[in-house]
């Protein structure tokens, strides 16, 4: 969330805010700036949500979601100044930072490369808050190793590819709503995702993530929350 920039409003933030427990906004990188940051923070504080940095790639026009070439330090400053700045206005509306998800192809850099995501880590252990990632990549490995809490994601307006990992599009499509039902409901009873090849994937996740960004974001969470609410109660 919080991905509007200057006088381009973008996304369904406040629709969503309905629906969502935890967000994750973004850091003025790859979208978003100082008043979106703001805005947003103030407004899921006002609704109780929880609130995660989402940093991503230096690339507004590619919206993060063009790989780029970093060394350790280059990341692991890169995450630090944005989540320094997001932090800023949680501490200016009273909330504390709850996580760090990175956004985009930098998530993707960062499922794949240990000494990227050890560099990633090092921002979420000094804040002393989870990072929110992909199971059975470096996200998790790395984390397990250097004691950091991890949060498993499971997605459902994104496909798998055959070993797990997220097929990132540079523009988003729509998600048949029952669609990501149908994926949390599968997930919830028999613990198995289908990759785009027919690869049952197994995993563990503790949050479902729903982008914002998509043309129908609002009843793709909707459907989830409705699925969620009928396991649980």
């Amino acid at each position: 969330m919080g991905e509007s920039f200057g006088l381009h409003s973008f996304g369904n933030d406040l629709q969503l805010m309905d629906v969502i427990d935890v967000a994750n906004v973004a850091c003025g990188f790859h979208a978003g700036d100082p008043d979106a940051m703001s805005a947003t923070i103030e407004a899921a504080a006002a609704r109780g949500i929880k609130v995660g940095a989402h940093p991503g790639l230096p690339d507004l026009v590619g919206f993060g979601r063009r790989e780029m070439k970093l060394t350790p330090p280059e990341a692991e400053n890169m995450i630090l100044y944005q989540v320094g700045a997001l932090s800023a206005f949680l501490r200016a509306h009273g909330v504390e930072l709850n996580h760090i998800k990175p956004h985009g192809s930098l998530y993707g850099m960062l499922a794949r490369d240990a000494e990227l995501m050890a560099a990633a880590a090092k921002v979420a252990m000094l804040y002393g808050v989870p990072f929110y990632g992909l199971a059975g990549t470096q996200h998790e490995t790395v984390c397990q190793r250097m004691g950091i809490p991890f949060v498993g994601e499971l997605y459902v307006d994104l496909n798998y590819g055959p070993r797990g990992e997220l097929v990132i599009q540079r523009r988003p499509e729509p998600t048949r709503p029952e669609a990501a039902a149908d994926r949390v409901r599968k997930f919830l009873s028999e613990g198995t995702v289908e990759a785009v090849d027919g690869t049952l994937l197994r995993f563990e996740a503790d949050s479902i993530c729903v982008h914002s960004d998509a043309p129908n974001s609002v009843e793709v969470a909707v459907a989830v929350r409705a699925a969620l609410t009928t396991t649980f109660g």
